[in-house]
């Protein structure tokens, strides 16, 4: 295994593999660096001397500048370090040639998905619950409650009985530090429903914010129920909020004309008791799942995937191992005819150039410059930006500044033309890769990918994170083995043979788009999936990073 590498031949700093000792020498590109002070695997290093305001290169784009003079095999921190970015302009440079990656291997294939009559193919049939507005936050969770133990959802919980122990060893006198987890089975009984599942979302929006964020939480609502993974829904409404059924409607009616799903609509107000409400609800919906029930998997072409790109908790290995494997997955998932979406703005700053040239159309890159300047200017005018994006867990293991963040993040979006741009909640129509608006945060992001059609995420992380969703699979990859070992039951996919130089990003592309057509089929499920990580955040049009 090799020490330490460059990503681009005309980078000047030196990524480290493996932990490296003061003293002991790097050969790099064919050159011998010899490391000045202990650096970490993940971290960078300077490869020639530089001086200050001297520009730093990665993945052959400029990602910051010293602060300090930095000797050659000195660390990149940031102490020594200031945030810089590779400027772009307002038009494409050069002409643009993709080469499409072989995809002999994936010709003909396909996954079992529940058809929709508007062509969709979803990876999964769930029948969707959810409020207009927070004050109906507690009537969904009743149904859930109700929904979960008749349907056989609810699961034996260890941590209940871990609590019980606790009380009775404290009653008894006994060590409470002998208490150990319960190891109760996951399911308590067989579900009644083979074909469908019942999800249910809570969220803080609705009312009380501004006219635009319960616009918005609307249109991003009607995506949900246009994704394929949805089979219908039950939508309750309190009558008096800012997002009005009216309005929901007419997102509805925006984005996909007449919805030809079956939506069931509750207005507590015009009905009166909770208790009539919920009683209504949840008899309407019972005999909803038992239509939805019926449908079936039936074999579909990989051209009906649609593939969100996600990252998160990321480190210095994400963009070398992980993120250019899903890369390769989009560069397949596109050849073969689907669809793939690159979210996270902040996360693209000083790769737009690159982007803009990929750009097919120039009304789409006149687009995506106006989103990327309004969404940086938005930052600026708070006191925040761009160059505030990294985590402290991010700064930690090797992301030292955003624009080398970005340079890796984007390595998710593979090399294939880019042919649509999409503001947040807009529905992703075109085959190929589509740039989507949304923040970095993991769970906004996640949450807008799947709003704007997609039916399975793809989730890279160096770090960690339990990230899911209510209605789409999402598989966690792990930049590096060590995060895969260690927490394993979060974790599906494991990228970090790249790094040990065992696979190519060719080949752990390859596993892994047979690995996504097992889930999108259900013969696996996701780990996302089986803890019940459902997580659901609408993006309040402020400032998020």
């Amino acid at each position: 295994m090799k020490k330490a590498i460059t990503i681009n031949e005309t980078d000047n700093l030196g990524v480290a593999l493996t932990d490296l000792s003061a003293g002991e020498t790097a050969e790099i590109n064919g050159k011998s660096v010899a490391i000045q002070q202990d650096i970490q695997a993940k971290h960078k290093f300077a490869l020639e001397d530089l001086a200050v305001g001297d520009e730093m290169y990665m993945y052959g784009l400029v990602v910051g500048t010293a602060k300090t003079p930095i000797a050659s095999g000195q660390a990149i921190t940031v102490e020594n370090t200031a945030h810089k970015a590779t400027e772009f302009s307002d038009q494409k440079e050069g002409e643009f040639h993709w080469t499409a990656p072989d995809v002999s291997r994936f010709e003909g294939r396909t996954f079992d998905g529940y058809h929709r009559t508007d062509g969709q193919v979803g990876t999964a049939n769930n029948w969707l619950v959810f409020p207009l507005v927070f004050c109906e936050n507690r009537n969904i969770l009743t149904l859930k409650k109700a929904f979960e133990t008749a349907l056989g959802y609810e699961e034996a919980n260890p941590y209940n009985e871990l609590a019980s122990d606790l009380v009775r060893r404290l009653e008894t006198g006994e060590s409470l530090d002998d208490a150990t987890l319960g190891q109760s089975s996951q399911q308590s009984n067989k579900r009644l429903f083979e074909n469908v599942e019942i999800k249910f979302i809570t969220h803080q929006a609705g009312c009380g914010g501004t006219r635009e964020d319960s616009d918005t939480l609307c249109r991003l609502l009607a995506g949900y129920l246009r994704n394929p993974n949805v089979a219908g829904a039950t939508v309750l409404s309190l009558g008096c909020q800012n997002a009005q059924v009216s309005i929901l409607q007419d997102a509805i009616a925006n984005s996909v004309g007449e919805l030809t799903k079956p939506l069931l609509i509750f207005d507590q107000q015009e009905t009166g008791s909770e208790y009539d409400l919920v009683q209504s609800a949840l008899k309407d919906t019972f005999k909803a799942l038992i239509e939805a029930n019926k449908i079936e998997r039936k074999p579909a072409p990989l051209s009906k995937l649609t593939i969100g790109l996600e990252c998160g908790g990321s480190d210095g290995f994400s963009g070398i191992s992980a993120n250019p494997t899903l890369g390769h997955v989009s560069d397949m998932i596109t050849a073969l005819g689907g669809k793939a979406i690159l979210s996270e703005f902040p996360e693209l700053c000083g790769v737009e150039q690159e982007l803009i040239n990929r750009t097919e159309n120039p009304a789409y890159a006149k687009k995506f410059i106006q989103l990327m300047r309004a969404y940086a200017k938005a930052a600026e005018d708070v006191g925040s930006g761009f160059d505030m994006n990294p985590s402290p867990g991010n700064i930690k293991d090797g992301l030292i500044t955003d624009a080398m963040k970005s340079a890796g993040a984007a390595k998710k979006g593979g090399t294939s033309p880019v042919m649509d741009i999409l503001d947040y909640t807009e529905y992703a129509e075109q085959s190929g890769l589509s740039l989507l608006c949304t923040p970095g945060n993991d769970v906004e992001s996640t949450t807008g990918l799947v709003g704007s059609g997609a039916n399975v995420v793809l989730f890279t992380t160096g770090l960690g994170t339990p990230t899911g969703n209510p209605i789409a699979p999402i598989l966690k990859v792990s930049s590096n083995t060590k995060l895969a070992e260690r927490m394993a039951d979060i974790i599906d996919f494991n990228a970090g043979e790249v790094i040990e130089g065992k696979k190519s990003i060719a080949e752990m592309g390859e596993e892994m788009l047979e690995y996504i057509i097992n889930i999108a089929s259900g013969t696996v499920a996701s780990k996302a999936v089986l803890m019940r990580h459902e997580d659901f955040i609408p993006w309040k049009r402020g400032v998020s990073l």
